[in-house]
């Protein structure tokens, strides 16, 4: 057993040694021999896949079920692609016989003020969901992210389906529902910087774009299986929306306790050096790892420390407005869906939630794309600001033209999901882990929660106040809410013209130095 958690000779760690869990010693057991480093990086893949897939399982559940919640009047004042005008002088709806397809609501969210109760809900739930962001990333850079990790999906799971309870207990009390979102908030925080930290401690930044691009397909595939899941169950009743999710985040939070490894030191293997070093580029100087085993020697990064990291500040800021619109359409899109009539017709809620999926599936397509151009431009920044200038005219387009049919609308929709989802997954996952691997922190390996962090803990505070505004701006109109988002989006994209400019420039000095070094005469010919 003297491979469990032992350092390699002649380093010395201050870092608690952790043993290994407790499915990695029964597998090894199996095999009769230890797994190798390879393998260990593929189950980290693997199970922190998994278990974000399940945070966002559980997140998106209330979006479904909020059709089914208040069954608002639709939005009649979509007529044509040119009703922008009209849709701002707010009238009075009455009901229609779209009705009987929204039902008829649960107390206190089928009364008047029912959407701004639930984008209060929303508000509470992000809000929480924040501030618990720079905690949950100060303690995970300090103690074993697998018990971190287990305790939020287990109390993630809890709170999630306690809120579905509510349908069976016939609770119609508002203040149990916001504080039991707010408690779930708080356990959905520990999720990203600890599946993120400890990724990055197995990967190295080696085509890390495209990488971490095609893992954060979890975010997107997580809502797909949150809005299939709720969608379906949704006939049986609402609670089992909210039930099942969260029975079913709690069982990948303990396959996690028993599979997943926090590090390579805490299982006792070898670090693939190849891996780790990151590509020179011109004129650098910089050859040392990333992420190196000597940095364990050394405190954790603190917290107003972090924020000093070059692009720390510029990238939070950016996201902040990136996820105000993300998660707008997280929150509100199945709403909106089933209350926009798509070629004359009303969808039901189930249809809603599996059409809002289009949404997510864009949102795949655009994290794999923006992580694979970024990697081949070496551009994070660019990269990110184009997408988010391009999510402008996806906006409108969608709103514009997304009634016209149910093809046009699934088209519109995962094109906005792609440029809308890509900059928030590029700088959510290889941007997080660029700026907390830093050249600056000389090789510390343990800022990279803390980075995480600060900068999606201040993207969430957008993505409380996009879903917050957007419950009060839609009982006016939900042309004002698309203003309003392709309004963040294009302050999104100006925050990092800063960044863009160094880029740019930097690929300017680059091209001239590989010229100037072409017409130089070599040696030999000298």
């Amino acid at each position: 057993m003297g491979s469990m958690g032992e350092p390699t000779p002649g380093l010395s760690y201050s870092k608690p040694r952790y043993s290994k869990p407790l499915g990695i010693r029964f597998v090894e057991y199996v095999k009769r021999s230890p797994i190798s480093y390879k393998t260990h990086q593929s189950i980290v893949l693997i199970v922190t896949f998994f278990a974000y897939l399940t945070y966002h399982a559980t997140r998106k559940t209330t979006s479904v079920v909020k059709s089914a919640l208040d069954p608002q009047s639709p939005d009649v004042n979509l007529k044509s692609p040119f009703s922008w005008k009209e849709a701002y002088s707010h009238k009075l709806l009455e009901r229609t016989s779209n009705s009987t397809v929204l039902g008829s609501g649960w107390a206190p969210f089928n009364g008047s003020n029912g959407t701004a109760l639930l984008g209060e809900l929303d508000v509470a739930f992000l809000f929480v969901y924040a501030i618990g962001m720079f905690f949950s990333g100060h303690v995970g850079d300090r103690m074993n992210l697998r018990i971190f990790l287990t305790i939020g999906m287990v109390g993630t799971g809890f709170f999630t389906s306690l809120f579905g309870v509510g349908y069976w207990a016939n609770i119609h009390f508002f203040y149990y529902y916001l504080i039991v979102q707010m408690l779930a908030g708080l356990f959905q925080s520990t999720g990203w910087p600890s599946v993120v930290a400890v990724v990055g401690n197995w990967c190295g930044k080696r085509k890390r774009g495209l990488v971490m691009g095609i893992w954060n397909a979890h975010t997107s595939l997580g809502n797909i299986t949150g809005s299939v899941v709720a969608s379906i169950l949704l006939k049986y009743g609402w609670g089992w929306s909210m039930v099942v999710p969260g029975l079913g985040i709690t069982f990948v939070g303990i396959v996690l306790f028993f599979f997943l490894p926090v590090s390579p030191e805490s299982v006792g293997v070898s670090l693939d050096n190849d891996e780790y070093l990151s590509p020179k580029k011109e004129g650098e100087e910089i050859t040392e790892p990333l992420l190196s085993k000597q940095s364990d020697d050394k405190d954790a990064v603190g917290f107003l420390e972090a924020w000093r990291i070059p692009g720390v500040a510029s990238f939070s800021l950016c996201l902040f407005f990136a996820k105000l619109v993300a998660y707008t359409f997280l929150y509100w899109l199945p709403f909106y869906i089933s209350h926009t009539a798509i070629e004359g017709r009303y969808v039901s809620n189930e249809e809603s939630g599996n059409l809002s999926t289009w949404f997510d599936v864009g949102g795949v397509i655009g994290g794999i794309l923006a992580g694979h151009i970024s990697d081949r431009l070496d551009a994070r920044a660019i990269t990110a600001a184009s997408f988010m200038y391009c999510a402008i005219p996806a906006l409108f387009l969608y709103r514009s033209y997304g009634h016209v049919s149910m093809t046009v609308n699934i088209i519109l929709m995962v094109i906005t999901g792609m440029f809308v989802n890509g900059p928030y997954a590029l700088i959510t996952t290889a941007v997080s882990t660029d700026l907390g691997t830093h050249s600056s922190l000389k090789g510390n390996s343990r800022a990279l929660a803390t980075v995480t962090a600060i900068i999606d803990g201040t993207g969430s505070i957008g993505a409380a106040v996009g879903p917050l505004l957007t419950g009060y701006i839609s009982a006016k109109s939900w042309s004002a809410v698309f203003t309003m988002l392709m309004g963040a989006a294009l302050i999104a994209g100006l925050l990092l013209t800063k960044l863009v400019v160094a880029e740019v420039a930097s690929k300017f000095r680059g091209s001239s130095m590989q010229e100037h070094s072409r017409s130089r005469p070599s040696v030999m010919e000298v």
